[in-house]
This record gives C-alpha cells, structure tokens and sequence, in this order.
C-alpha cells in the first residue's frame, strides 16, 4: 500500500492570478476545482451517532437557506463561468428538499453537461428514484453503515433499514449506476459489519467504499485513537477475501481501491485521515445557505449568498468564488497539534 503522493511545491506550482471575469477555481497550489458538492439542506431523518446527537440540531432558518432558483443560478455559475464538470447533491438528507427532481433537471440541462450525482440515506428513495431519472440524475451514492437491523437502529436512533435497502434497489432498476455504498465503521459498534457488507454488495452489483471516520461529529467526540483506519478495514476484508490492488490510475478520486478475489469487483477505501489525498483534490462546497467551502475542515467561509440578494452579477459572484478559492490551505491539517474541529458537523456541511 502506498502513500498519497506529496502536496505539490508551492513555489512551483503558483498560478499566475486571472483577470477578472475569467479563469476557473485555481487555489495557490496549484490544484484546480472542478467537482461542486451542493447541500441542499442541512436537515435529515436520521440521526447518525458520527453525525449528529439523537434529539437532532438547531436547523437553519428557513429564510438563510438558498431557494431552488439560487441554487440553480450558483450552480449554473460554475458549470458555465468556472470550469465546473461535476455536481454532487448532498445534505443533511437532499431527498428531503422538495424542489430537489426540478434542481437536478435544471443542473442535467446545462451545458457544458456536468456530471450530477446525488448522496441520501435513500429514505424515501424507492419512490423517487425513477423521476430523478427522468430529470437526468446520472448516478446515486447512499450511506448505509450496517445490514444489522439491531445496529442500524443504535447507529442511526430510526428503525429504516429496510427503507435503505428498498431505495438501493430502486436507484439500481432505474438506472442510477454504478449504485455506491458509502460506509463508516465505529470501533466499538459495527467494526463487524464490514464483511457482511461486502459480501451484500459484491452480490447486489453495488460498489462498496469505506470512508474513515473524520472529525464532522456535532458533539466533538471524535478521538483519532478511536478511529477505525484504512489499515484496520482491509486487515478485516482480507480475512475472507483476496484483495490486490487495483492498478486503474486513481487520478483525484477519494477512494483507493481493490479488486476482489482477482476481479472485476473492486472495493474501495477512503482513508481521509490517514492517508489524505488533499494534494490532488479538485473540490469546492456550497453549503446549504450559500456559503463556499474549500474543506470539509475548513474554519472559514465566503459568503455569496448575500451578494447575490444584493444584486451581484454572475461575473461578480463568479469572481468571488475564485478569491474564496485562492484562500484554499494545502491540507486538512487534522495531523497538527493545532488543528480545532470545524465548527459546522457534517449535515450542516455537505458531503
């Protein structure tokens, strides 16, 4: 197994500042964003122990929360002024946004075309896969961390497994594919899920990813020590299955993957914080009321939701997501004695 490759020499890789009104997201290093990750609310129906407490969280009002026409314009200011190639809807839950089918028709409608995925819980997604097929949605991630009905319901305080399960089927009948499965294993808690889950996968025709557990909880609890690695998943998967690398070039994916028992299956791990791949990251995030952030760890943000209640013009809210973007530090920085946990947990961020 190897180690991400180093972030690139800022000395280096300095691009030279574009005029205004033109060029893309281009950060000091060098990196260049092309992926936008969209939450489309902060809220969700589950209540996922890394996520947030069991009685839930303060919701933004309605009234900071971006309506389905400026989420549309901010996207379209991406694709067509900012070099945006693929759009991920996230949450909180998105399926719980109700103009969510007209958001992505009006993203799929764009040209250039973007690539448009979406990220659920798949609550609720048995029914509205097809029309998300029909708006042009390409492809569905969903969450699901167990295939124990006992564990599902300590992990996420709601007993909707089945629900998952159903929506998983659905997105795949209609077409949403390569259906993904993202999951998070807990020392303590599900740790025995991983086999099971890949054996479930493997047999369904769904692409398996574990991601490590990051510090996105709302209640600040995460310790590293505590943290199921990289390392620790595969040691698991390895027990029942023969796993060699997978030698397709990774390029700015997330996930390191391997194939299974000799292919063409692969699984595939996200190891954020022990083996970050912050030096080819190509992401940016809008968050849920309007506010871009170059990190999931970031302590800071730009705001463009009020420009753009102000009367700002695409070319000036084009402009300032490219200087938000310049802002963009080299990594994560969990690793350093000063890191602090972002102030915002994972729902109110966008995955």
């Amino acid at each position: 197994m190897t180690s991400s490759s180093p972030l690139p020499d800022p000395r280096v890789r300095l691009p030279e500042a574009p005029a205004p009104g033109s060029g893309g997201l281009v950060d000091r290093y060098g990196r260049v964003a092309t992926d936008l990750r969209v939450s489309l609310t902060d809220r969700c129906n589950l209540r996922c122990t890394y996520c947030m407490p069991p009685e839930g969280l303060d919701w933004l009002p309605k009234v900071e929360v971006l309506t389905d026409d400026e989420i549309v314009r901010l996207v379209r200011i991406g694709v067509e002024h900012l070099g945006i190639r693929e759009v991920r809807f996230t949450g909180g839950e998105p399926l719980l946004r109700p103009g969510l089918v007209g958001i992505v028709a009006a993203a799929t409608a764009l040209e250039p075309r973007p690539e448009v995925s979406l990220t659920t819980n798949a609550i609720g997604l048995a029914r509205v896969a097809p029309a998300l097929a029909d708006a042009g949605l390409d492809r569905i991630n969903v969450s699901l961390d167990t295939l124990d009905r006992d564990r599902f319901k300590q992990l996420t305080h709601r007993d909707r497994l089945d629900d998952v399960v159903a929506g998983l089927a659905a997105a795949q009948r209609a077409g949403l594919t390569p259906v993904k499965v993202n999951a998070v294993l807990m020392r303590g808690m599900n740790e025995a899920d991983a086999v099971p889950l890949l054996d479930f996968c493997l047999e369904q025709g769904y692409q398996l990813r574990f991601i490590e557990q990051m510090p996105l909880d709302a209640h600040h609890a995460w310790t590293r020590g505590e943290m199921v690695t990289a390392e620790d998943i595969l040691e698991r998967l390895s027990a029942a299955h023969t796993l060699t690398p997978d030698t397709e070039a990774r390029g700015s994916a997330p996930a390191e993957r391997w194939l299974v028992d000799g292919g063409p299956a692969t699984v595939g791990v996200i190891a954020s914080v022990t083996r970050s791949f912050c030096g080819t990251c190509d992401r940016t995030r809008l968050t849920a009321d309007g506010q871009v952030r170059n990190c999931l760890f970031a302590r800071e943000e730009s705001d463009l939701r009020t420009a753009m209640r102000e009367g700002a013009t695409d070319r000036e809210l084009a402009d300032r997501w490219r200087i938000a973007t310049l802002g963009k530090l080299p990594g994560h920085g969990i690793d350093d004695p000063s890191f602090l946990q972002p102030s915002r947990p994972m729902s109110a961020i966008g995955g």
